[in-house]
């Protein structure tokens, strides 16, 4: 790849940053085109390209402008435009029309297959010849409807003299289309309308599956920033409030947030007192937070107790939670440059299929064969080697792989993620709600029936995190609360009421022990209840067959520093608490320079930059919308046993992927030869290519066996 071109920032005109969607971006090769001739443009300082948004990203001088790049990209063989004004609307135009197109193509592939039995079978005369023209009658707008996405970025690539993978593919698919109709007027013997559909339904298979992988990508994004308060009320200089849109606001207005209610926008607390806040989304921290007057809160915080007065700080895009989705954006973006194995394969691959079917058209010419018969021969080499084999040895891994893997507890997002979690030699863990079930539960076991009844009563009063896990404890042994008057409950403090004559409280959450407590008092009497959060069942079995499979495993969390040590001694595993967002970035890119190839697994919207970066990612079921989107697979139920059994399927996975590849390439080996000497006809190509795709399949299906093998 050329160097970009070097800028003197300080002395030179301020630098532009231009986005710009590519919607023609295929593979790899095209990433490395864009970037390559953008990159030698004169006045361009950096072009990046971001495959899973098919975006582009330019930082330039002020001699170019948005209409020269979108030039150079046509010149390129790309068509190119401005980036909407919300770079998170999410566009589904590409995904519906390839799946409008799949359809099309998959109707006409199963008519069309059931017509070809007849033939294959022997059909002769006047019925071989019905159904060839029946044939034609489906696969002729097929063709044309289902070949679009592959004809349009062809012409595109040709008009400006460039080539990319759908030029040899539009070839093969027009000739033997233009055959088939050749020999169905003139009452030839083979039509192949059948392999020239069935090519297309392939194709447009793994096209669909990848556009819905990069909008998956893209939806993490939108749910994070999506957890931001979308109003907020206003103070006016009279004192009334008035309610405004998040996208309204500005600095220095004071916000009116009431108890329950999210922020809209970050600033810093202007009251008479502290607050108390739940900032899990930013933090992971378990417990809410005491923040003092003047002390800042973040957009995506929410108020648990009383109305709170916020000064407007930063808004919209300078918030700490559009921070996060940028990082993000960013770290998905460095993600999707992997090359996947069938994009390697499949680059060099047709175009050397293609260029032998034209080398055996050419020399059988020159022997004398004629256009026809040497027409003929190239169709079929181009038939035997069409790469559905070498097109299903991925997928059809993947898909077994993980029908097999729900099975068990844990939903592959992207087929891709397999070939990654196959790799990786250290998990990196967040504490609360992934090692945990992220869920405080009380010990009740030393309260009387009376003291039971009293602090449920005073449980279900309070919106406190550990008064609401205290009233699910005694719920769930059925107790019933007592008659309690007189509720107040004092911020910071805690909770208290009358039973009749005597005072009851809940007191404030106390430090000590092995976590959380709350004192109860019914009248002169006074108990602790302490609380944990839960570990999942087999964490420990989950990490020693993680340790067995090789994979090293580390916990970092935003919980407090204490939390963590007291679980990490718990598990055998090191740990660090209290880690911002972007010292868990930290951490992976540490790791990864020191040559590890890190799996992370948590589940709080702080996780989401960090899921996003790894070089592969797991969430439980119960995290938020930003993670699961953010992460390669999720997880489901109390068990982390699936977190280990991804990675021992995967790596199965990618083992039956290179017997695949082996066997799609031993096939073309054995079968090229045969078709360039013109001993195999068009008929017995179709039959021996579709074979192909039955092995490969039937050897893919023993993943499923493998899976349940592994289970825990």
């Amino acid at each position: 790849m050329n160097a970009p071109a070097v800028i003197d920032t300080a002395a030179a005109a301020p630098l532009t940053d231009t986005r710009l969607t590519v919607p023609g971006m295929r593979c790899a090769g095209c990433i490395a085109k864009i970037e390559r001739g953008l990159n030698a443009l004169e006045g361009v300082f950096q072009a990046r390209v971001n495959f899973s948004a098919k975006r582009v990203a330019v930082r330039h001088g002020p001699s170019l402008d948005e209409d020269d790049l979108v030039e150079a990209l046509r010149h390129l063989g790309f068509e190119a435009q401005a980036v909407a004004a919300d770079p998170l609307v999410r566009d589904g135009k590409e995904t519906r029309a390839l799946l409008r197109a799949l359809a099309v193509a998959g109707f006409g592939m199963m008519n069309i297959m059931l017509l070809s039995v007849s033939v294959w079978s022997g059909a002769g005369g006047v019925t071989r010849e019905l159904f060839h023209w029946l044939s034609a009658i489906i696969a002729l707008p097929v063709v044309a409807y289902a070949g679009r996405p592959f004809f349009a970025s062809a012409a595109m690539a040709l008009r400006y003299r460039r080539t990319n993978m759908d030029v040899p593919i539009s070839i093969g698919v027009l000739l033997a289309t233009g055959l088939s109709l050749y020999e169905t007027v003139t009452g030839g013997q083979h039509a192949y309308f059948d392999g020239a559909v069935m090519l297309l339904f392939f194709l447009l298979a793994g096209r669909a599956l990848d556009a819905a992988m990069r909008g998956r990508t893209r939806a993490g994004i939108g749910a994070l920033l999506g957890r931001m308060g979308r109003s907020a009320g206003v103070v006016q200089p009279d004192g009334s409030i008035r309610r405004v849109a998040a996208d309204s606001l500005e600095p220095g207005m004071l916000m009116l947030v009431a108890a329950g209610e999210a922020l809209a926008a970050d600033g810093v607390l202007e009251d008479v007192a502290a607050a108390t806040i739940d900032n899990a989304m930013l933090t992971g921290e378990s417990l809410p937070e005491q923040v003092a007057v003047g002390a800042d809160i973040h957009a995506g915080a929410i108020n648990l107790m009383r109305p709170i007065r916020v000064r407007v700080t930063r808004t919209g895009s300078d918030t700490a939670i559009a921070e996060i989705a940028r990082l993000m954006d960013e770290a998905g973006q460095s993600r999707n440059r992997y090359v996947r194995i069938a994009d390697r394969a499949s680059r060099l691959y047709a175009p050397a299929v293609h260029a032998l079917a034209a080398l055996a058209f050419i020399g059988w010419m020159i022997a004398g064969a004629g256009w026809h018969q040497s027409l003929v021969i190239a169709i079929a080499v181009l038939i035997i080697t069409c790469p559905c084999a070498m097109g299903l040895a991925v997928p059809a891994a993947q898909v077994v792989a993980s029908g097999a893997l729900i099975r068990q507890g844990l939903l592959v997002k992207d087929g891709s993620a397999l070939e990654r979690l196959a790799g990786v030699d250290i998990a990196l863990f967040d504490k609360t709600g992934t090692l945990t079930l992220g869920e405080m539960r009380a010990d009740t076991g030393g309260l009387s029936d009376e003291q039971k009844a009293a602090a449920l009563s005073l449980a279900q009063a309070s919106r406190h995190p550990l008064s609401i896990g205290l009233a699910k404890s005694l719920m769930a042994e059925g107790i019933v609360p007592a008659a309690v008057t007189d509720i107040r409950e004092m911020e910071g403090v805690g909770i208290s009421g009358r039973i009749g004559m005597r005072e009851i409280a809940l007191e404030r959450p106390q430090a000590g022990g092995d976590g959380p407590q709350v004192q109860l008092r019914v009248g002169e009497d006074a108990a602790l209840i302490r609380f944990a959060d839960r570990l999942r069942p087999d964490a420990p079995a989950a990490l020693a067959r993680l340790r067995s499979l090789g994979v090293g495993a580390s916990m970092v969390s935003g919980d407090s520093a204490a939390a963590v040590a007291r679980m990490s001694e718990h598990l055998g595993i090191p740990g660090e608490g209290e880690v911002a967002p972007a010292g868990k970035l930290g951490a992976l890119a540490t790791l990864k320079a020191a040559g590890h190839r890190l799996l992370m697994v948590g589940d709080g919207l702080n996780d989401g930059p960090a899921l996003a970066a790894a070089y592969a990612s797991i969430a439980p079921g119960t995290a938020s919308d930003a993670s699961q989107q953010a992460a390669d697979a999720v997880f489901i139920g109390e068990r982390l046993m699936p977190v280990a059994l991804a990675v021992q399927v995967a790596r199965r996975t990618m083992a039956i992927v290179r017997q695949n590849f082996g066997f799609a390439i031993g096939y073309n080996i054995l079968a090229v030869p045969l078709a360039l000497a013109g001993m195999v006809t068009p008929l017995i190509a179709a039959v021996a290519m579709s074979l192909s795709s039955l092995v490969v399949v039937g050897n893919s299906l023993r993943l499923a066996r493998a899976a349940r093998d592994h289970r825990a």
